[in-house]
């Protein structure tokens, strides 16, 4: 098991008025995470990426302590738990060297815009899935 390591840029813009990262602020940070993780399944034709893309279908995020700065990136650790033909179960832990800031998981399920509906993954996106499975941890400790 490998786990995705983003060390992510937190902006001024994505603190809230108390000086704290704006929960609403995570799933973007999150998204950011996955894009990055799995950049290298993201079709080069405009249209096959049409047909080979990616619907978030869940989202839970559990904030455990609050995240006070913007000036050093915040590290976001990644991994899968559950690979599936059409769905597969990330897990997030967005920290530094002190604290545990939050800890999420999405599912994520492959999708194609052309034909309007859920696609099965191919072969090769499984086996970059899989690269990062760990079905040990699921996330919540």
């Amino acid at each position: 098991m490998s786990r995705h390591i983003y060390d992510c840029p937190v902006r001024w813009s994505d603190l809230d008025a108390n000086g704290h990262l704006n929960s609403s602020r995570y799933g973007v940070l999150l998204e950011e995470t996955r894009m990055r993780m799995f950049s290298m399944l993201v079709p080069q034709d405009p249209a096959e990426r049409l047909a080979r893309n990616f619907l978030l279908r869940e989202q839970t995020i559990r904030y455990q302590h609050p995240l006070e700065t913007w000036e050093t990136p915040v590290r976001i650790e990644a991994w899968v738990t559950d690979v599936r033909r059409v769905s597969l179960t990330f897990h997030f832990e967005v920290k530094d060297g002190k604290h545990v800031y939050a800890t999420a998981t999405s599912v994520v399920a492959g999708y194609d815009s052309i034909r309007g509906g859920i696609r099965r993954f191919e072969q090769n996106e499984l086996d970059v899935f899989n690269s990062y499975a760990d079905t040990t941890q699921a996330g919540d400790k």
